[in-house]
C-alpha cells in the first residue's frame, strides 16, 4: 500500500511539473472569478465582501496580464517563482471563496451554517495583499531595468531566495549586460556558502548558465557563466546534475573554440568537475576533451617528430577521434549546431586572437589545461591512454624541462597519475613507457632531472613516485635510475626519503622480475646505511624502510653491507610492533629474518619467533 501511495504521489508530482505556465495560472484565475461572483451574492457582511472582491479583481487582472506577457515573451520565462507564487495564490483564493460563501446566508439560517468575523476578513485581506505584492514582483521581471532586487512577500523571510530568483530570471530574459551581471552575482552567492549553492541548483540555475556559456554572446558572458558553474561544482551531487542536463558536451565545445580568456575558466571548470565526480571525468574523456587540452597545452611548442611506428599510432588516433566525433554527434544531435555553426565560423578568428594574446594569458591557459589533465588522469585508464596516444607525454616532458611554478607542478602531477595507472596495467605500461620510446625516454630524463636538481619536496615527491610506479619497466642493466633514488634516502625531508624508500621497494619487490639485480644495485650504491638512518624517523617512514630492508634481505641476504648494518637485529627488534599494526607483513618479515640467519655469522635458523 505504501509503495502504491508513493508511486501515485510521484506520478502526481511529475504531472505537476509538465503543466505549462498558462495551465498553472488558469486555476487561480478561475478561482478569482468564483470569489468575485460569490462576493456579489453575499447576503451578510456585504461591505467586507465588496472590499474583498476589489482585491481579488485586482489580483485577477495581474494574473491575466502575466499570462499575456509570458505568452508573447521573446525568451523562455523562468517558471520556478511563478509556480511557487501561483500555488500560494490558489490557496489564498480558496480561503477567500470559503469565506464569501459563508456570507450568502442571512437571518436565522446564517447562525446554522457559519459565523464570520471582522478578523476573518482581515486575515484573508492581508493574504490577498501579499499575493498582489507577489504578482507585482513577477510582472516587474518583464520590464525592470537591470535585475530586480526587491523582495516579494513570498520570500520576505529569505532574501537570498528572492535574489536567486531575480538573477536566474535575468539570465533567462534580460539584455546581455544584465545577464552577465546576474551570472556574476550568482557566482558570488555560490562562493559564499553551501546553502546558496544548493538553492541555486534547486531553483534551476544550472541550465540557464549552461545556455549562456553555449551561446557565446560575448567572452564576458561565457566567463561569468563558467565561473558560476565552477563555484557550484564543489561536490559530486551538484556536478552530477551538470552532467545530467547535458552540460559536458557544451563545456567541451566551448573549450575547443572560445577565446583564450574563456578557455582558461572553462579548463578550470573541467578540472573541478573531474576532481569531484568520476562519472563526469569519464564523460569528459568520452567527449574527447583530452585532445583539446593537450592541443592547448602544447600551443607554440615544437615537439620532436616521433618514430614511424608511433606516427602510425597517431594516425590511428586521428581516425579514432573522427569516429568519436561522429558518435558524439549521434548521441547529442541537438548539440551538433554548437560544434558546427557556433564554433566553426569563428575558428580562424580565434586562431588569430590566440597569436595576439600576451604570454601571461597563454601561461594561465596552460596552467588550467595541465590541471585539468591531472584531475582527469587520476585513476583513469581511458584518460591515460588518450594522453599517451597523442603527443601528450612529449608535451608534458618538455614543459617539466622548460617551465617552473604551477605549470611545471601540474604537468608533473599528470605524469604521476598516468604512471600510477600504468603500474597496474601492463598494456599501458608496454605501450607508453617502452624504454626505446622517445616519449618515455623524454619523461624519464625529466623525472631524473627533477629528482637530482630540484630542491623542492613538492616537485621531488611526484617525480620519485612516478619512477617507482614504472619500476617493472626497467631492465636489470638500467642502473642509472637506482643511484638518484638511493641518494634521496638520506634527504633531510623525511617525506622525500620515505617516498624514495617506497619507490626502491617497488624495484626490489619479488613482484619485479629484476628485483634481485635491482636489490644488488641498491646496496652497491650505498643504500643500506641511508636506509638504516631512515628507520629512525617517523612510524610511516619506518614501515616503508623496513619493507625495503626485507626485500634486500630476501634478494641479497649474503650482503656484507646488511651484516655490517646489523639488519637482522633491526628486523627482529621492529617485527613485533610493526606486525601488530600491519599483520599482512608477517610473512614478509618471517622470510626476511629466516633468510638473513642463513647467511650472517652466528645466525641460527630457529633464533626466535615473533608470532603474536
Amino acid at each position: 500500500m505504501a509503495a502504491a501511495a508513493a508511486a501515485k504521489a510521484t506520478a502526481a508530482a511529475e504531472e505537476e511539473k509538465t503543466k505549462t505556465l498558462q495551465q498553472e495560472l488558469s486555476l487561480p484565475i478561475m478561482l478569482a472569478d468564483r470569489v468575485i461572483k460569490s462576493a456579489q451574492e453575499a447576503e451578510s457582511s456585504k461591505f467586507e465582501c465588496a472590499e474583498l472582491a476589489k482585491q481579488v479583481d485586482r489580483l485577477s487582472q495581474m494574473l491575466r496580464s502575466f499570462v499575456r506577457l509570458s505568452a508573447t515573451a521573446n525568451a523562455t520565462v523562468y517558471d520556478r517563482p511563478v509556480r511557487r507564487i501561483a500555488s500560494d495564490i490558489t490557496k489564498t483564493l480558496e480561503r477567500a471563496l470559503s469565506l464569501t460563501r459563508k456570507c450568502r446566508h442571512s437571518g436565522p439560517l446564517r447562525h446554522l451554517f457559519s459565523i464570520t468575523t471582522t478578523a476573518d476578513f482581515r486575515k484573508v485581506s492581508n493574504l490577498l495583499e501579499s499575493s498582489i505584492g507577489d504578482m507585482r514582483w513577477l510582472l516587474s521581471l518583464f520590464d525592470s531595468d537591470g535585475t530586480n532586487l526587491t523582495l516579494p512577500p513570498v520570500a520576505s523571510n529569505d532574501p537570498i531566495l528572492a535574489w536567486v530568483w531575480s538573477y536566474i530570471s535575468t539570465i533567462h530574459m534580460g539584455p546581455l549586460k544584465d545577464r552577465v551581471d546576474a551570472a556574476n552575482e550568482l557566482a558570488s552567492l555560490a562562493k559564499d556558502n553551501d546553502r546558496n549553492k544548493k538553492m541555486i541548483v534547486v531553483e534551476g540555475g544550472v541550465s540557464p548558465l549552461l545556455k549562456l556559456l553555449k551561446e557565446g554572446a560575448s567572452p564576458e558572458a561565457q566567463i561569468a557563466a563558467a565561473n558560476a558553474l565552477y563555484n557550484l561544482a564543489t561536490d559530486e551531487e551538484r556536478v552530477r546534475l551538470i552532467v545530467d542536463v547535458m552540460g559536458i558536451p557544451i563545456i567541451v565545445g566551448v573549450l575547443g573554440e572560445a577565446q583564450m580568456k574563456v578557455q582558461i575558466m572553462v579548463a578550470s571548470l573541467v578540472a573541478r568537475m573531474a576532481e569531484m565526480d568520476l562519472v563526469a571525468s569519464e564523460e569528459f574523456v568520452r567527449e574527447n576533451v583530452t585532445r583539446k587540452l593537450v592541443s592547448l597545452l602544447s600551443m607554440d611548442m615544437v615537439l620532436e617528430v616521433v618514430k614511424p611506428q608511433t606516427a602510425k599510432a597517431s594516425i590511428h588516433s586521428i581516425i579514432q577521434m573522427n569516429k568519436e566525433m561522429t558518435d558524439n554527434s549521434l548521441r547529442h544531435p541537438k548539440l551538433l549546431s554548437v560544434h558546427t555553426s557556433s564554433f566553426s565560423d569563428g575558428s580562424s578568428r580565434n586562431r588569430k586572437e590566440r597569436e595576439a594574446e600576451s604570454p601571461e594569458v597563454k601561461l594561465k591557459l596552460q596552467v588550467s589545461c595541465a590541471e585539468a589533465l591531472w584531475k582527469l588522469s587520476k585513476g583513469s585508464l581511458l584518460t591515460s591512454r588518450k594522453i599517451t596516444e597523442t603527443r601528450g607525454l612529449l608535451c608534458l616532458a618538455k614543459i617539466v624541462e622548460k617551465e617552473k611554478g604551477d605549470l611545471q607542478f601540474n604537468c608533473l602531477m599528470t605524469i604521476m597519475e598516468i604512471t600510477a595507472v600504468a603500474e597496474f596495467n601492463a598494456d599501458l605500461r608496454r605501450a607508453a613507457f617502452k624504454t626505446n620510446s622517445p616519449a618515455a625516454k623524454a619523461v624519464l630524463d625529466q623525472l631524473l632531472k627533477v629528482i637530482q636538481e630540484e630542491s623542492s619536496p613538492t616537485l621531488q615527491i611526484p617525480a620519485i613516485r612516478s619512477i617507482g610506479c614504472l619500476a617493472r619497466t626497467f631492465p636489470a642493466r638500467e642502473t642509472r635510475i637506482i643511484g638518484p633514488l638511493v641518494d634521496k634516502l638520506s634527504n633531510r625531508n623525511v617525506e622525500v626519503a620515505m617516498e624514495a624508500a617506497c619507490a626502491l621497494g617497488k624495484f626490489a619487490s619479488p613482484d619485479n622480475f629484476n628485483g634481485s639485480e635491482h636489490s644488488k644495485a641498491i646496496i652497491e650504491f650505498g643504500g643500506v646505511p641511508s636506509l638504516m638512518r631512515l628507520l629512525q624517523s617517523n612510524d610511516q617512514a619506518q614501515v616503508h624502510g623496513l619493507v625495503l630492508l626485507c626485500y634486500l634481505a630476501l634478494n641479497a641476504g649474503n650482503s656484507k653491507a646488511l651484516e655490517e648494518a646489523r639488519a637482522l637485529n633491526t628486523l627482529e627488534g621492529a617485527a613485533r610492533s610493526v606486525i601488530a599494526q600491519y599483520p599482512d607483513l608477517k610473512d614478509l618479515f618471517a622470510k626476511a629474518i629466516h633468510h638473513l640467519t642463513l647467511y650472517q655469522a652466528g645466525g641460527h635458523p630457529h633464533r626466535q619467533s615473533f608470532a603474536p
